[in-house]
């Protein structure tokens, strides 16, 4: 297929309007937010007062770190549990229950998020008034997250899972390993990016959730997304473009550390499998 220029120059205008579409509104909210005007859209000299109130914003400040604390729980028990039920639906094809097992796991990923927020908070009141626990809380809402959270997860190590060559796995049995020792020798090292890559999504999904955080949170547990939510209607002041810009830049700098890693990981890891396989030959 010969593609004319014309053909090339269309696509990457294309291309360009899309990443513009994309992220034109993540740079103007970082302009914006050294703007000395109080109105978060108007550019009135440049100025770090904003930046200024927001050290000293309790509220903020209070919300953001109980939103990390959430996101952190809630991403490191969404890739354990997703790692157990991708190990399960991966290395144990066949067992009885297991199109039920497998609807469950994926029912968070099409069912409204609303839904899933109000099953949960009926459910936790229903527990609250047998057994008196758990309260509206830092617990609650880590719970609904968690349950969105590993379905996502589940997903994301399963596709590695389904990659895996399993005569890697294989050759340890074979040279007396034990399936535990199998996992975490093994299969662990060679599924450590989807690992990562699984927590870094449920991390950024239970970080910015709005929906399930307002039907499970509880007094003195408002979440960043509900503090920012609840301001809006009052109407907002560069404030929070002054906190978007400081999580834009820290999430920036996250993700290409990790990305970083990852590659280096990955290029170690084939060089080690091809030397492996040469040895094996």
């Amino acid at each position: 297929m010969i593609i004319t220029p014309a053909a090339r120059w269309t696509s990457r205008l294309w291309l360009a309007a899309g990443f513009l579409f994309l992220y034109l509104p993540i740079i103007a909210l970082v302009v914006y937010s050294f703007t000395d005007s109080p109105v978060p859209n108007v550019w009135a000299g440049f100025s770090l007062r904003w930046y200024d109130k927001l050290v000293g914003d309790e509220d903020i400040r209070h919300a953001l770190f109980l939103s990390l604390q959430i996101a952190a729980a809630s991403a490191t028990g969404s890739v354990v549990l997703g790692t157990l039920a991708a190990l399960t639906l991966e290395r144990h094809p066949r067992f009885r229950g297991r199109t039920l097992f497998s609807g469950m796991i994926n029912a968070p990923l099409v069912m409204p998020e609303v839904i899933v927020g109000l099953s949960l908070l009926l459910m936790l009141v229903s527990m609250q008034r047998l057994f008196g626990v758990p309260e509206r809380g830092l617990v609650t809402i880590w719970l609904g997250h968690m349950l969105v959270g590993m379905a996502y997860a589940t997903v994301v190590i399963a596709a590695r899972l389904r990659d895996l060559n399993p005569q890697f796995e294989e050759a340890a049995q074979d040279l007396g390993a034990r399936p535990l020792q199998v996992f975490f020798l093994v299969t662990l090292p060679m599924i450590a990016q989807s690992l990562l890559a699984a927590w870094l999504l449920t991390f950024t999904l239970s970080l910015d959730d709005v929906v399930m955080s307002a039907f499970l949170s509880g007094p003195g547990s408002t979440t960043l997304p509900l503090v920012i939510f609840s301001r809006a209607r009052l109407g907002l002041d560069p404030t929070v473009n002054a906190l978007a810009t400081v999580v834009i830049v820290v999430v920036a700098v996250f993700v290409v550390v990790s990305s970083y890693m990852i590659a280096l990981r990955e290029k170690r890891l084939q060089q080690e499998q091809k030397a492996a396989m040469k040895a094996a030959g």
